[in-house]
């Protein structure tokens, strides 16, 4: 039996200063535990070390301010200890503990993170240079213990590992917020090879649904390779459904676009990783080509009205494009280049009837996330903090066409 008295905390989140380095956070399940009082570190791996704690921080409403001591059941941040990480668990020196560490899921997205190199590169951020993108992703690391970075195939590159898209999603809206400037490739699954055969990362998917809903819901999520496990119609709210399914991972890049679509916006998502198995088969991708901008200038409003018979756009007049940006959607298979800068010839050659005026349609909207979820191999999000673009890897049309020869000749 352990004493109530014994000092048993869990760090769960951990934040970062650059005056006291690592920060730990989290809850006092017993004991208490004071500025400049000396504990045991138990890690994840039963590995035990001595440390000082220099400070105690308790939590006010949203801000945090020193106190002298904490007790049980408050929730507090530790200075001074380093190492630390998710999952240690703090007690006396040479103390007991009956707490059970919680594991950190380990990555299974990755995406390529590099310096923008299209002709509007620069223009629109602060930070734009690889020691500046590498500089922030080393500061990410100090308290985002899910995360890894590695460095890419050039020095301009950068492999970034996250536990999904919605993790690498927020790092990089943050840096856009901040003043950064750069382009991300796919998101890509991370695959492991076990006894000589390729496995995936399944992820458990739990849908909170309208019952009118979920038949559309199960076909969409059954696209993607998954397995029900449970249905509950009677769970919580009387008219909602609640599923679970256990979906490879690859089947929820795009998911949240088409599932927002299916559901008008009322279903409620989580997942979390299960396990790796093998790999469950091909999933549907993006069928449809994109319009590619084959001259840089400014969107005219002549040029979309010829082109609206092609497909949607993601462009309005006005909006400032360059050679190799995607412009919009193609309504049939296949890319196609199309200039959206095109102006109306003046003259002085006019017909009996009255000249048609430019008809101005909605445009598709893209957030990054759907962005990152749309694009294909071959093509990259641009990110800057006042723009999101989405471009050709190569902007040239002559250099995508020798690639293509290349690939088709083998």
């Amino acid at each position: 039996d352990i004493d109530e008295d014994q000092l048993q905390m869990m760090i769960t989140t951990l934040d970062y200063s650059d005056y006291v380095g690592r920060i730990g956070i989290g809850r006092v399940f017993a004991g208490s535990i004071k500025g400049g009082q000396s504990v045991e570190i138990i890690s994840r791996n039963g590995k035990r070390t001595r440390q000082r704690v220099l400070q105690t921080l308790g939590f006010e409403g949203l801000s945090r301010k020193e106190v002298p001591e904490v007790q049980t059941g408050d929730i507090c941040a530790l200075v001074g200890l380093d190492p630390i990480d998710i999952g240690d668990i703090i007690v006396n020196l040479e103390g007991k503990t009956t707490l059970v560490p919680v594991e950190v899921d380990q990555p299974t997205l990755t995406m390529t993170f590099r310096v923008n190199d299209s002709p509007f590169g620069g223009r629109e951020g602060t930070f734009v240079t690889s020691r500046q993108i590498k500089d922030r992703l080393d500061k990410e690391l100090r308290s985002n213990v899910a995360l890894r970075v590695e460095p890419g195939d050039s020095p301009e590159e950068f492999t970034v590992s996250g536990r999904g898209l919605m993790h690498l999603g927020i790092l990089l809206e943050n840096m856009r917020r901040e003043g950064f400037e750069l382009t991300a490739g796919k998101p890509r699954v991370i695959f492991k090879e076990v006894d000589g055969k390729i496995h995936e990362p399944i992820e458990l998917l739990v849908v909170d649904c309208p019952s009118e809903c979920s038949s559309a819901v199960m076909a969409l999520i059954g696209d993607r390779r998954a397995e029900m496990v449970s249905m509950d119609a009677k769970a919580g709210t009387s008219d909602y459904v609640h599923m679970e399914f256990r979906i490879p991972a690859r089947g929820l890049i795009g998911l949240r676009t088409r599932m927002l679509n299916a559901t008008q916006g009322r279903a409620i998502v989580h997942n979390s990783f299960d396990s790796y198995e093998p790999m469950k088969g091909e999933i549907p991708k993006r069928q449809e080509g994109v319009m590619i901008a084959t001259e840089t200038g400014s969107v005219n409003a002549y040029a979309l009205d010829k082109l609206y018979d092609r497909g949607f756009f993601f462009v309005k007049p006005q909006d400032q494009v360059y050679t190799g940006q995607i412009v919009g959607e193609h309504c049939k298979e296949g890319d196609i280049d199309v200039n959206v800068c095109t102006t109306k010839k003046l003259s002085n050659m006019r017909t009996t009837s009255k000249d048609d005026a430019a008809q101005i349609r909605p445009v598709r909207e893209m957030s990054m996330e759907t962005c990152l979820e749309y694009i294909q191999e071959d093509e990259l999000v641009e990110i800057t903090p006042e723009s999101i673009r989405v471009r050709k890897r190569l902007l040239s049309e002559a250099d995508r066409r020798r690639v293509a020869r290349k690939i088709k000749n083998g």
